[in-house]
């Protein structure tokens, strides 16, 4: 089986349009899932044997996107959108999406145990693949749930209470934060 590593597909959308930022990103965060659950097939066809280069190559593309990107769409989404979200009589669903942020990066700590263990060439057991694989798979539900409810509820109403000028800032903001140069016509 042939792990097939897309994670950088360029986005249409740019700083300029920070909510087709942030659904780009969800975009990412799909694709990188779709590349940890393949990762998951493709040991389990190997029968636990030492993970090859492919395998390795794929564990540290997945680990790399959650310690570097997502933590920055998360911060995103906590400093720009959650709070008008608050403001504007949503603080439940805010909460709900913060609260989903701090389950998120507990359930990824050991699963970037088992993705370093991967890149690493160490086998991983039958019973510990298994485990391994309920983890990425309940880590990967989670994610379809928020995504849902972040681009079905909380982007169009935070968006909607935003004027073009702060979501010009917002995609400011976005940008420095990776450290992007940031220009708009609007300023």
């Amino acid at each position: 089986m042939a792990v097939t590593l897309q994670l950088h597909t360029p986005s249409s959308a740019g700083f300029d349009e920070p909510f087709g930022m942030l659904h780009a990103c969800h975009g990412r965060v799909e694709r990188t899932l779709a590349l940890l659950s393949r990762l998951g097939e493709y040991l389990a066809a190997q029968g636990g044997g030492v993970p090859d280069e492919q395998a390795r190559d794929a564990a540290a593309d997945v680990q790399r996107y959650f310690d570097l990107a997502a933590p920055l769409h998360h911060q995103d989404e906590e400093l720009h959108v959650f709070p008008v979200l608050r403001a504007s009589g949503a603080k439940a669903l805010a909460d709900v999406l913060q609260a989903e942020h701090e389950r998120m990066e507990t359930l990824w700590q050991p699963i970037r145990a088992d993705l370093q263990a991967v890149h690493a060439g160490n086998a991983l057991s039958s019973e510990a693949l298994a485990e391994a694989r309920v983890r990425w798979a309940d880590f990967a539900a989670l994610y379809a749930r928020h995504i849902a409810a972040e681009e079905e509820l909380a982007y169009p109403q935070a968006q909607t209470c935003l004027g073009l000028h702060e979501q010009f800032a917002m995609g400011r903001d976005m940008a420095q934060r990776r450290g992007v140069r940031y220009s708009d016509s609007a300023t």
